[in-house]
């Protein structure tokens, strides 16, 4: 078990230039040696132990951290780069940088590169898009990202879709150089669980199982950066802080057709697909969308079915996942254009059976063209002489509008993404800070901001981590001069 730094609250004098009392940290439970994993529980702190009123007087000033992710470790880096001499504690429940590690197949998607100017990346977050148009992005972008990691020892490679990832193509590249600088700075102080009580203070108790110790911290700034952590969201709630109920974004879509599994495995470079669902209405742009598609064992997924999973995450929620999904596997011929394409196939390929050769300007694979020729009830042996021109255009609608029956959602396994949370209305893009509670910050997916397969949900971790960890290290860094003029106004008031 790390060893906890002490942490204290501010003068009455620095709390008053902040407007805040601070939030008091306990923890009860005698460490030991073991890394056995903690119990998460709450207390209620009534006051600080002698111990941490001799560091109040002493000036030190701490910052704990609830969450070990992206946002939380960049966001602690950052702080302690600005506040050397700042206590920082980051608190986990479970392993440090455990989406960095699993997303984009292992490899990490840092970030995305073809997306740099903010306007243009603020469209990429069905949850935001609005909100972050502003300087959010300007503070810190993509490439701010980029440059950090590079100075880092991280070398990136952008991909042709704009995701960029390390040169390595392995995650650990990135945890290792976010868990060194953690270390290297003296950041990296941790536990495994942190609650609140039901009264609406900050205060965590921190319990080990094997042992019965009680100890007091007390810290000047929180930043709550839990993800999408019904832990981050009792904290918040317990604040004073409204929760946008949860739903699951990012997720691909189950299909009606058994026989389409097997398609598994088939890719479309590109393709067009619009989202149906019963209730709404008026079209809805954002639910057509366009992209690569793949066929999995029980449906659809691809960059084009996640985009439209994170548009419609909501509506797909009050569906229950159901809908209708209409795909155009060629969108960039015309219709009329495809009927032109199949009549002319039929007649330099007079001779040839019908599976064994088909238009090699729809760019499809044997395998698709079968199913599609078994969907139409054609015999695969018969020679495109014999195919009848109404089949031919049957053919062309279908490959133009094949509608499919959405029945479920399927888990995207690179990222687990939700829709909801803290709404950004009730904190300060500009800092971060909560609206409702002074020195409380949030970042990361615990607000209501999510993005679209690309890296841009990492890039949201990383921005609003920066710009707390920002906010928080340079109101440490300033708190001594501020302690001191204000000790000054209330000893002349």
């Amino acid at each position: 078990m790390p060893h906890w730094a002490w942490c204290l609250q501010p003068t009455l004098a620095a709390a008053a230039a902040r407007r805040a009392t601070p939030a008091a940290i306990s923890k009860r439970n005698r460490f030991s040696s073991s890394r056995s994993s903690l119990d998460p529980a709450a207390t209620v702190c009534a006051s600080t132990s002698a111990r941490g009123h001799r560091q109040e007087e002493d000036g030190e000033q701490s910052l704990v951290v609830v969450g070990g992710g992206a946002a939380g470790v960049y966001a602690s880096i950052r702080a302690k780069t600005l506040a050397p001499h700042l206590n920082v504690v980051v608190i986990e429940k479970g392993r440090f940088l455990s989406k960095v590690k699993i997303s984009g197949g292992g490899r990490c998607n840092v970030t995305n590169g073809h997306h740099l100017e903010p306007m243009g990346l603020a469209r990429n977050y069905p949850r935001g898009n609005k909100e972050l148009r502003g300087s959010f992005f300007t503070t810190h972008g993509p490439q701010d990202t980029m440059r950090w990691f590079i100075d880092h020892g991280v070398e990136l490679k952008t991909e042709d879709d704009g995701r960029v990832f390390p040169v390595s193509d392995n995650s650990a590249s990135v945890v290792d150089c976010l868990l060194n600088e953690a270390r290297r700075l003296g950041a990296g102080k941790s536990v495994s669980s942190a609650s609140v009580t039901e009264h609406g203070k900050f205060v965590l108790k921190v319990e080990k199982r094997t042992a019965d110790l009680v100890d007091f911290i007390n810290t000047n700034y929180v930043l709550v950066a839990t993800g999408s952590s019904q832990q981050g969201y009792a904290i918040a709630t317990q604040l004073g802080h409204s929760i946008i109920a949860p739903v699951p974004s990012l997720f691909t879509f189950k299909i009606a057709d058994k026989q389409l599994a097997d398609l598994s495995g088939v890719t479309f470079p590109r393709t067009k697909a619009k989202l149906k669902l019963d209730g709404i209405q008026k079209s809805v742009a954002e639910l057509t969308q366009a992209g690569p598609m793949l066929v999995t064992h029980w449906g659809l997924s691809g960059p084009v079915v996640l985009r439209l999973s994170a548009w419609g995450a909501r509506e797909l929620h009050r569906c229950n996942y159901q809908g209708t999904l209409m795909v155009d596997f060629i969108p960039d011929i015309h219709i009329e254009d495809v009927k032109r394409i199949l009549f002319q196939h039929k007649d330099q390929h007079a001779k040839h059976k019908v599976n064994n050769t088909f238009p090699t300007e729809f760019g499809l694979v044997k395998r698709f063209w079968k199913f599609l020729l078994e969907k139409e009830s054609l015999d695969g042996d018969m020679h495109w002489a014999s195919m009848p021109n109404n089949h031919l255009n049957a053919i062309a609608l279908r490959l133009k509008q094949w509608t499919f029956e959405v029945v479920g959602k399927g888990q995207f396994k690179d990222e687990f993404v939700t829709a909801g949370g803290v709404p950004i209305s009730e904190i300060s893009l500009g800092t971060m800070e909560s609206k409702k509670q002074p020195n409380i910050f949030f970042a990361g997916e615990v607000l209501n901001v999510d993005g679209v397969t690309g890296g841009f949900n990492f890039q949201n971790a990383w921005t609003g981590g920066y710009i707390a960890g920002t906010s928080i290290g340079t109101l440490a860094s300033t708190s001594g001069n501020l302690k001191h003029q204000s000790c000054l106004q209330l000893e002349g008031s």
